[in-house]
């Protein structure tokens, strides 16, 4: 009788086991032999099993999007939101999810493309499949060449400054005039530069003075003290007026916005500076919109580059200057494209579903990538763009990919050129995630820190959590021994700690 315990029990697990074989269940041991077994390094939320049922795409990830749309955009190489983001972090604050926007974080990284070897573009797709071999993450990366220093043109720069009360804050203004002295400092003979500062009202503190008057240029700058409100449609007016006074057809002509985006007096209506300001750019003068300080007037900053043919950056420190203003003044400075777009198109047959990864202000319709009339993107010489995009592939996908093309104009004849390169599923890396091109790992980190911040990262869309985001951006700096890395490792622990 003591044996009739562990009899039972022994008869009533064969019972059970035969229940569940009936019933085509898994039993426990059975389950754990058929489990897949993910790479080393592979985080546990990514480890899923593809061989059950699993809802569309379409329903699992936000703004996903049919295979048989393609995927229309204008160009960006704006960073500002990644700098303005790094500031608040650093800060111990988190950003405001509306001034966060993935394809500024990725593009804040360096990307390493082989350049063309002409002025166009040069188009670079890679990707990887996920641990669950149903998802893919493809990156489209674009080049243009590196400047040649001695091949530069003349500038005609237009310093527009804000001096307004907001301004005062230490880090805003003083940072500005640095900047301002630094630049001035890189010019050379041939190049020009007008100042004008606006408070309540624009005021002209430099004529077009030749860069061979070097000492005046700082004295004019060192005469900027802040207070007042800011009337910023007064003072891009009264800049674009004196750019347009003093162009010079074979020169690269520039307003360059120096300011924290904050308007509060004369016509502080959105779409009529916007208006302007386009009016500006199609007569060749483009804008660059330098943001600074705490609070900071994103949104408006952003759209003004946008409408102004030009770009945002955001500097908070004395190394922010340095690399816009000496080590990437070229690239700062001149276009090397005008209203460049991309398109990439999906193989229905290989994709169900796509979601491009940030880029919602630059998006355009399918049917705008051929209308030159449509803007789009100003691209200056060693720049790289680089798009994400969430795959969801078909079962036993197979052949073409995808196809990306870029077309744009020339900045000098506005003459349309267009390049382009297709993939095929079998050039995705494997489900081992960490032998993926290394600066795809740090794209994929940076863009999921974009929507974990943008408070729109769930289970569903996103790969990481934030724990598994610190262990892999940790993994690649050791990778990479590349300090930005290193820095986001440490962004993202401000961020887990704050949120």
């Amino acid at each position: 009788m003591k044996k009739s315990g562990p009899i039972l029990a022994a008869l009533t697990m064969i019972a059970l086991l035969f229940v569940a074989a009936c019933s085509g269940v898994p039993s426990a041991s059975d389950a754990g032999a058929r489990a897949p077994v993910a790479p080393p390094g592979v985080p546990d939320s990514a480890r899923h099993d593809d061989t059950g049922d699993e809802p569309s795409a379409l329903d699992r990830d936000e703004g996903a999007h049919s295979a048989e749309e393609p995927s229309t955009f204008a160009l960006d190489v704006d960073t500002a939101s990644y700098g303005y983001a790094r500031r608040a972090l650093e800060e111990g604050r988190l950003p405001d999810p509306g001034q966060v926007r993935t394809e500024e974080f990725v593009n804040a990284f360096r990307q390493d493309y082989a350049e063309p070897e002409d002025d166009g573009f040069a188009v670079h797709i890679d990707g990887a499949r996920m641990p669950d071999r149903r998802t893919a993450l493809l990156r489209v990366g674009l080049q243009t060449r590196e400047p040649d220093p001695s091949e530069r043109r003349p500038v005609s720069l237009t310093f527009v400054v804000d001096v307004s009360g907001s301004m005062a804050e230490p880090g805003r203004l003083d940072l500005v005039r640095r900047a301002l002295h630094t630049l001035v400092d890189q010019l050379v003979p041939g190049d020009q530069v007008s100042i004008v500062s606006f408070r309540e009202e624009a005021q002209v503190i430099a004529e077009t003075t030749a860069v061979t008057r070097r000492s005046e240029l700082h004295e004019a700058i060192d005469r900027l003290n802040a207070g007042g409100s800011t009337n910023l449609a007064d003072g891009l007016e009264t800049g674009y007026r004196l750019a347009a006074g003093s162009f010079r057809q074979d020169a690269t002509n520039r307003v360059v916005l120096l300011s924290d985006g904050l308007a509060n007096t004369g016509d502080i209506a959105w779409q009529t500076i916007l208006g302007r300001v386009s009016e500006h750019a199609g007569k060749k003068i483009t804008l660059l919109c330098v943001g600074v300080g705490r609070e900071y007037g994103d949104e408006l900053m952003e759209q003004l580059a946008d409408r102004g043919d030009g770009a945002a950056v955001y500097v908070s420190t004395e190394d922010d200057v340095r690399k816009a203003f000496t080590e990437r003044l070229t690239t700062t400075l001149e276009v090397r494209a005008r209203d460049a777009k991309a398109q990439v198109t999906f193989n229905p047959s290989a994709v169900e579903s796509y979601a491009l990864l940030g880029y919602e202000n630059r998006a355009l319709t399918s049917e705008d990538f051929r209308d030159d009339s449509k803007d789009g993107g100003e691209i200056g010489p060693g720049h790289s763009v680089t798009a994400l995009y969430r795959v969801h592939l078909r079962p036993g996908a197979d052949g073409r990919l995808a196809t990306a093309t870029v077309r744009w104009l020339d900045p000098d004849t506005r003459r349309p050129s267009e390049a382009d390169r297709s993939v095929d599923v079998f050039a995705l890396a494997p489900a081992l995630w960490g032998s993926a091109s290394v600066r795809l790992q740090v794209d994929a980190v940076a863009a999921d820190f974009a929507e974990h911040l943008r408070g729109r990262w769930s289970g569903k869309s996103g790969t990481w959590s934030f724990g598994e985001l610190i262990d892999q951006a940790d993994r690649l700096a050791a990778r990479t021994d590349d300090p930005a890395v290193t820095e986001l490792a440490t962004l993202l622990r401000s961020a887990r700690d704050l949120g």
